[in-house]
């Protein structure tokens, strides 16, 4: 009875456990890694995009540049023949912002495009989404993505397990006895010194006031005498030359 009962005892459900725990842990491990391949390619590839954004701009697209001639149109032009005239050569459809000073008429578009027109020249700015790193950026950051930050947390959690494991999968010196313990070590300490010699500290707010460049007043023009010979209120006349179409003829 007695080599029975040690009998069960070794093959009992704890004892496996007990046993075969490592066992385990490298197996989901394993697979986890597998599952997490394409997200870690996507974030760590957009993460590199967006850690250098200072140094090579929005890769999200390729900006272009072109030039064309353009009949010249005449100041007298009516603001909003002027406005199609450009729209129609620059090719980018409807804009959704619309500027015209003298000679020069500016076009923004939703896409972030621009249209300049000044005297025969129209320069034509445009911007082309790149396909993997624009999606990639697109997925980095979950706001307002539905779904996908629900994907993006399990992610998360994949990456916790595949840290986590990885600290028990091997033992002995070269587990957390000794080599795996210095490994962890060092990778703590950098990110600790990091935030410990480059944090920005909070200052304490300052009192100032701050200066603005002002934009010139309007040049006040006297008005005409009235009817019993009396002068009338002075005329306001804006001199800056810059037309904003108003919201009307803006659709």
């Amino acid at each position: 009875m007695a080599e029975v009962a040690a009998k069960v005892r070794d093959t009992g459900p704890l004892h496996v456990l007990k046993k075969r725990w490592r066992a385990w842990l490298r197996a989901v491990h394993r697979d986890a890694g597998y599952l997490a391949i394409g997200f870690t390619v996507i974030y760590a590839i957009s993460g590199i995009a967006q850690n250098h954004i200072e140094d090579w701009g929005d890769v999200s697209y390729k900006a272009t540049e072109r030039t064309v001639a353009i009949p010249a149109i005449p100041a007298d032009t009516p603001d909003d023949v002027a406005i199609r005239t450009v729209a129609a050569v620059a090719g980018l459809g409807t804009p959704t912002t619309k500027l015209r000073a003298g000679d020069e008429i500016r076009l923004e578009y939703a896409n972030g495009a621009k249209a300049t027109a000044i005297g025969t020249q129209l320069t034509i700015q445009s911007r082309e989404r790149r396909a993997f790193i624009g999606a990639a950026n697109w997925l980095h950051t979950a706001r307002n993505k539905k779904g996908w930050k629900y994907v993006a947390d399990g992610f998360a959690v994949f990456l916790l397990y595949l840290a986590i494991s990885g600290i028990f999968m091997i033992k002995g010196r070269l587990g957390l006895k000794w080599r795996g313990a210095v490994l962890i070590s060092l990778g703590v300490a950098v990110p600790v010194i990091a935030v410990l010699t480059s944090s920005p500290q909070p200052k304490a707010a300052e009192a100032s006031e701050s200066t603005t460049a002002a934009a010139p007043a309007p040049t006040p023009t006297p008005a005409a005498p009235t009817e019993d010979g009396s002068a009338g209120a002075a005329e306001t006349v804006d001199t800056s030359g810059i037309k904003f179409l108003p919201p009307e003829e803006n659709e």
